[in-house]
């Protein structure tokens, strides 16, 4: 059993940042792939972006690539995602997760087939 926690979310305007952090307890010494998705009232759940155990391979959404970063911290058991040039559009509930398989992030199918999820956290961007 992995457990994640998610913190950072909060309010901000349009243009602004905001760093994300999910922090792994539990079983976490089994090569775990972790990400992150998002889901807006009303929306299916989408990905955003994931990061392999050594961290030597990332992969984003278009919609986020060049303003967003995953980074991970082993040590710390921690991924965070960094959230530069924030867009309205970007309003979501944010959701860590982790896979033995990065490729359960972003190939297609049901985002209930990966291994854990996180509560989310709430970010809120104003125009």
């Amino acid at each position: 059993q992995v457990q994640l926690v998610e913190s950072g979310g909060g309010l901000v305007q349009a243009g602004g940042s905001l760093r994300l952090s999910c922090a792994a307890s539990g079983r976490t010494s089994s090569g775990y792939a972790m990400g992150w998705f998002r889901q807006a009232p009303g929306k299916e759940r989408e990905f955003v972006a994931v990061i392999t155990w050594n961290g030597g391979v990332t992969y984003y959404a278009d919609s986020v690539k060049g303003r967003f970063t995953i980074s991970r911290d082993n040590a710390e058991n921690t991924v965070y995602l960094q959230m530069n040039s924030l867009k309205p559009e970007d309003t979501a509930v944010y959701y860590c997760a982790a896979d033995l398989s990065s490729r359960s992030f972003y190939r297609p199918g049901p985002v209930g087939r990966l291994d854990y999820w996180g509560q989310g956290t709430q970010v809120t961007v104003s125009s």
